[in-house]
C-alpha cells in the first residue's frame, strides 16, 4: 500500500462519513417538521376529529397528508380561528374531496 492508495482510502471515508451525516440531517429535520406538524394539529383539531383524521390516514394517508396541510394552511391565513370538532371536520373532507363522477355505459 502507497501513499496514494492510503489517501484516495481516507478521503473515500471522510466522503462516507459526510454522507453520512447529511443524512442525519435530513432525518432530524424532518423528526422535527412532522412534530411540528402534530403539534399544530393539536392546537386545530378536537380530539375527535384527530381520531377521524387518524382512520384516514391508515386507509388514504395520502389524502390524510393533503387534509393536514390545507388544515395548517387555513390556520396559518388566520381563517381557523377556533378548534374544529368533529362534524365541522367533516364538512371540510366533503369540501375538500372531489366530486365523483358516475360514468354510465349504455350498449345498443
Amino acid at each position: 500500500m502507497d501513499a496514494e492508495d492510503i489517501k484516495r482510502r481516507m478521503m473515500k471515508e471522510m466522503q462516507q462519513q459526510q454522507q453520512e451525516g447529511q443524512q442525519e440531517t435530513r432525518e432530524a429535520q424532518e423528526e422535527y417538521l412532522q412534530a411540528q406538524k402534530k403539534a399544530l394539529l393539536r392546537q386545530i383539531l378536537t380530539p375527535e376529529a384527530r381520531e377521524r383524521l387518524g382512520r384516514i390516514r391508515v386507509a388514504q394517508p395520502q389524502r390524510a397528508e393533503m387534509m393536514e396541510n390545507q388544515l395548517i394552511r387555513l390556520y396559518q391565513m388566520g381563517r381557523i380561528q377556533e378548534k374544529i370538532d368533529d362534524e365541522q371536520f367533516q364538512e371540510v373532507i366533503k369540501r375538500l374531496t372531489p366530486k365523483k363522477r358516475d360514468i354510465n355505459i349504455r350498449r345498443k
